[in-house]
């Protein structure tokens, strides 16, 4: 059982610092995973951004996906083709679904991003990172998504998750790390001491923060070559 989010995304990043992989981008799932995906990012001392994804319901069943729309430029849609085929719909009646959601996206594109763009995924390693994954649908989007990126590597990063459910991710992901697989699973929040819902301010606010530690450390590093070139050329001017 973890402490909390924040113990949960520690102890990842300690797993993932293993891997020694190549220009690691983290990519929180919102809400829950932003927290996790913070820790990550620090640990890693890699870019922190965030995959935002909508499901598209079914008709009559909007707790089923037949689709999800996943924030981008453009966005990507990602289509449950079983779900499509099991509710016999064309491409009009698609679109109808789809275009119903995008203000959704929107509107959390928005409250979580503001004016700030998607990181370039090219030729990076996307590291997806969530509190926990359940059925895993949303994650598959998500690597699904980021391979159309062009991503070097899709990385799934998660506390907990069942067994049969990262199975099916391995099939999706280049690389899965979960910290704990139970075999009864039961609810997410179970395997967490503190586990709070999280609210739309949560998800900005820690954003903000780590963009303040990420400006600093770059600020740092640009100080550290401007000393060093200073250096070497003192050095050479005294020879």
């Amino acid at each position: 059982m973890f402490r909390d989010r924040q113990e949960a995304g520690q102890k990842l990043g300690i797993e993932l610092e293993k891997l020694r992989l190549h220009q690691p981008i983290v990519l929180a799932l919102p809400r829950g995973g932003v927290p996790v995906a913070a820790e990550v990012a620090k640990a890693l001392k890699a870019p922190l951004d965030l995959i935002i994804v909508r499901k598209v319901g079914a008709p009559g069943n909007p707790e089923l996906a037949v689709a999800a729309i996943v924030d981008g430029d453009p966005p990507d849609v990602v289509l449950n083709r079983d779900i499509v085929e099991a509710y016999s719909l064309d491409d009009d009646e698609l679109r109808v679904l789809i275009a119903r959601e995008r203000p959704e996206l929107e509107r959390r594109r928005l409250a979580y991003r503001g004016k700030h763009p998607p990181l370039s995924l090219t030729g990076k390693t996307a590291i997806i990172v969530d509190d926990g994954v359940a059925t895993g649908t949303t994650m598959k989007v998500a690597i699904r998504a980021l391979k159309r990126r062009s991503a070097r590597e899709v990385v799934v990063a998660v506390p907990v998750a069942p067994p049969d459910t990262l199975a099916e991710l391995a099939c999706e992901a280049d690389w899965i790390v979960c910290l704990n697989q139970p075999a009864h699973f039961r609810a997410l929040g179970y395997h967490f001491r503190s586990f709070p819902q999280l609210t739309d301010e949560d998800v900005t606010s820690t954003m903000d923060e780590a963009a303040r530690w990420q400006n600093a450390g770059q600020r740092r590093k640009r100080e550290h070559i401007i000393a060093t070139k200073k250096q070497r050329h003192e050095t050479g001017a005294e020879k």
